[in-house]
């Protein structure tokens, strides 16, 4: 949901914040593969794209940026309306 209030590209390291809430932190490596195991999912369903550097082995992805896809998927999972303009009338 962090993407989705930035239009440009977000840090993955902006995405450990997600974890600073709360009183018994996981260990620094859980957090990094369950966000890791995370972002691949999003890049696989198109709702996300990752920037980074592809070796033989591993993809290393430092950046992530939401697509359209990603956007719509983020909207409708905070339930998102746009407040219609009304002014309230009080009645006695």
């Amino acid at each position: 949901m962090q993407s989705y209030d930035s239009k440009n590209k977000l840090d993955r390291k902006v995405l450990l914040g997600f974890y600073g809430s709360g009183k018994k932190k996981p260990s620094r490596e859980i957090m990094v593969n369950s966000i890791t195991n995370s972002i691949e999912r999003l890049i696989k369903k198109g709702l996300v794209v990752g920037f980074g550097e592809v070796t033989k082995e591993k993809i290393y992805i430092n950046k992530i940026r939401l697509t359209r896809g990603g956007q719509l998927a983020a909207k409708k999972a905070l339930g998102e309306q746009k407040s219609l303009p009304l002014k309230m009338i009080k009645f006695k």
